[in-house]
Parts: structure tokens; sequence; C-alpha cells
């Protein structure tokens, strides 16, 4: 369940316009959390990371528990590219200075992605959601 709940944050941080057209007075707090954007990005990126590891690690659960398996997946591979692009600065920074390759390299996948960032943001809420549902009728 923690899953989907820090997926659903996430997808809220990576699309503070929606949140905003629902919530007007929400914009006080994501200017709070503003500075610490990149970092709780560069979190989510390794934690998605660090799942589907996990999940691919664990794929004996694909016989038993499909839905479930593939629902750990969907969702660590959304959490996993939200948080590097809300954690780009950071990556970039930390990871990538000493290679211009692996920058260019990143650069090129963040201008893929930065025009989908608004439908990953969604379909974080709903994959998010979904984990939740799942976690409660699957995994007991």
């Amino acid at each position: 369940m923690i899953w989907g709940i820090s997926l659903i944050v996430l997808s809220i941080l990576a699309v503070p316009s929606l949140l905003l057209s629902k919530k007007p007075n929400a914009k006080e707090l994501l200017e709070k959390i503003e500075p610490y954007q990149g970092w709780i990005g560069l979190v989510f990126c390794f934690w998605g990371i660090w799942g589907i590891i996990s999940a691919i690690l664990s794929i004996g659960l694909l016989g038993s528990f499909p839905i479930w398996w593939i629902t750990w997946l969907a969702g660590n591979v959304v959490s996993a590219i939200l948080g590097f692009m809300l954690g780009f600065g950071l990556i970039s920074k930390y990871f990538l200075s000493k290679s211009e390759e692996a920058k260019e390299k990143a650069n090129q996948l963040r201008e893929k992605l930065a025009p989908k960032l608004g439908k990953l943001g969604i379909l974080g809420l709903i994959v998010g959601g979904w984990m939740i549902v799942a976690s409660l009728l699957f995994a007991g």
C-alpha cells in the first residue's frame, strides 16, 4: 500500500497544475515543497529502480499473483520515470557531471519524456490508486 500512496504523492508533485485546478489554495504548499522537489525526485527515482529490481527478482510471483506483480512493476516504472524527471537537476549534478556522453544521453531522454510529464502524472495517480486497491485485494 505504501508504494501506491507514495506514487500518488509523487504524481501530485509532478503535475501541480492538476492539483491547483482542483484546489487553488494548494499553491502555498507546493511553493514550500518546491526547493525540495529535486531531492524528492531523486529519492523516488532510486526507490522506483529498487522496486523494478525487486519485482524482477520476485518474478516467481507472476505465476501466483499475476495482476499484483504487473501492478507492482508498472507502479515502480512510473515512479522511476517521474522521479527521474523531478530529480533530473540533481541527478545531472551529482551522477552525470563527470561524463559528458552520459549527460547528453540523459538530456535526450529528458527531452523525450518532458512533453509526456502531465500524462505520466495522471497515469501515476491511476496506477497509485490501483496499487492501493490491489494491495487490499491481492496482498492480503
